[in-house]
Parts: structure tokens; sequence; C-alpha cells
């Protein structure tokens, strides 16, 4: 999300759809080069009025931001323009990808291609499983799993997991008595009609996978031809990329930026840019298995996924 960078007396006196709006200006400013009433009407389906009283409230906050093109009607950032918010780069690339919500939704700002997923849970079973994770609930679901096929399981859920590829949720498994990670569209049915308090060892912070941050120091891989090049692009020329992560999703990172995690970087392709400065921060986490290169120990962790 963007941060606002006026006194909280003055931000205090703006609604939250009025702050909106005006994060909305400036970023279409700043990141569309104009701005014109049409934008706001469509996006958040207002009277032409309302745009006009929204961007000059706009240009009293930053006088010297926009620069009115009396030909095309359309305001553009001066030479001067200093964006009102901070933008992060993430909520940025997101809302020029996909829109974000409004009459855009899901329509991108500028030309944009992404990888198509392959797979999406039923949006049903999605709501019941995140209603049992925020109101804590134990929920009993039909669960096809790798291992033993389709079978009835009994779940406390307690957060998603993005990995990338596929999403998960993760929670105590009563039938296992352990901590789990369940793919989101594996399951096919949910009862949430358990009317059971979730005991205290069902709770995250007796996951010890959940709970315990690795430390991970990525350097750029030593047989890549270009090392400048990653450099500038994981950000490397000051020293190595640290990335912090939990030890339950550890190994989804790593394997989805390809990182080297084999002993002596053996590892040889050109998706390989980064590597693995030390093996032994993964020692202990399970998902480490799924880590490129990564050698198992003697002792065999339990499956990762069901």
């Amino acid at each position: 999300m963007a941060t606002i960078h006026l006194p909280s007396t003055e931000v205090a006196t703006f609604s939250q759809a009025q702050r909106e709006r005006l994060m909305f200006i400036d970023f279409h400013v700043y990141f569309m080069g104009e701005l014109g009433r049409q934008h706001l009407t469509t996006r958040f389906g207002m009277a032409p009025a309302g745009a006009t009283r929204d961007i000059s409230l706009y240009k009293k906050l930053a006088p010297t931001n926009l620069e009115f093109d009396t030909t095309t009607k359309l305001y553009h950032p001066s030479a001067h323009f200093s964006p009102v918010f901070t933008h992060s780069p993430a909520h940025a690339l997101l809302m020029l990808s996909r829109g974000g919500a409004g009459a855009d939704k899901d329509k991108p700002m500028v030309s944009c291609e992404t990888p198509q997923a392959l797979n999406y849970p039923n949006v049903e079973v999605l709501a019941a499983i995140t209603r049992a994770v925020n109101r804590r609930k134990p929920i009993r679901v039909e669960y096809c799993s790798v291992s033993s096929g389709i079978g009835v399981r009994e779940i406390v859920p307690f957060a998603l997991v993005d990995t990338g590829l596929r999403w998960h949720f993760r929670g105590f498994d009563r039938r296992s008595k352990s901590f789990r990670d369940f793919v989101l569209s594996r399951v096919s049915s949910v009862d949430s009609s358990i009317d059971e308090s979730t005991a205290d060892h069902e709770r995250p912070d007796h996951d010890l996978q959940w709970t315990r941050i690795i430390e991970l120091e990525l350097i750029a891989h030593p047989s890549h031809p270009r090392p400048e090049a990653i450099a500038l692009e994981y950000g490397l020329s000051n020293g190595p990329l640290i990335v912090k992560s939990r030890a339950a999703t550890v190994g989804y990172l790593l394997r989805r930026w390809n990182v080297d995690c084999s002993p002596g970087h053996s590892l040889v392709g050109p998706e390989f840019a980064l590597c693995l400065a030390d093996t032994l921060s993964l020692y202990g986490a399970e998902t480490a298995v799924l880590a490129p290169g990564y050698e198992i120990p003697e002792s065999p962790f339990k499956r990762i996924v069901e």
C-alpha cells in the first residue's frame, strides 16, 4: 500500500474514500504520465464535479506537481513532480498489471503479460477455509493426498501460503498430529460445522517450522557469465542479498528463484543466477528438500505437502 507524506492532522480531515482518490491521482500522474477527470469518473463511478474537486484538492496539497495541457485537457507531471504518497514497487506493479479495485478491476493499466496460472481453488472452498483461518476454527475436509488418495481430514488451518506456483494452506492435521501444508485445489469439500475449540497444541505458535525464521545469504552464481548483470538485477553491488524466510516456506522460495543450494554451487545453467552462500543455514528446515541441489541429510524428513 501507499504511504502518505502529509501531516497527520491534515490527513485526519480526509475520508478514507477521499484518500484513496488522492492516491490514485498521485499514482496515475506518476506512472501513467497523465490525468484527466475521466480517469477518476471511470475508476470511481463519480460525477465530473467530484473529480474536479479532488484534482483541485491534490493541486492544493502539491502545488508544483501538475501541469495542464490546454490542448488535450490533461494534467501531466511537472519537472518538479514529487509523489505525495510512497508507492511500493510491489503495489505499483500490482496496480499496473491488474488494475486494482474499482471500475477497471482486472484490467491492466499498461500493456502487460504475466504467466498464466494453471490451477485455481474452488472459490467456495477457499472462502470456507479462510473463514476458518480468521475465526481459528477446525474444519473437516475431503482431500486428495498424493500418498493416500481421497480421504477425510480434520484440520485446524491458520495461514495461506503462496509458493509462486500454487496456493497452500497450513494447519494442524489431527490425523497425523502434525503441522502440514495442504494444496487448496485438492480440497473438494469443506465441513465447517465442527463445534469444538482449537486446542493449545494446534495453534501456530506450536508449529516450530512456522515460527523458526531463517536468514539466507544469496550471492551471484560463480558460473554465471555476467555477474555484473546479476548484481544489478538483485541489488548485490554492496554485498549479498539477505532474505528472511520461515523454515516452513524457505524451500518454496529457493525453488521459485532457482537458487543453487548444492555443495560447491555445482549446478550449471542460465536459470541459476543466484546461489546460497551457506547451505548449513537450511539445516532442520523440512522444505529444504525442495531447494535446487540441496542434499538431504541421512535422517529423512516427513512428507512436506499432503
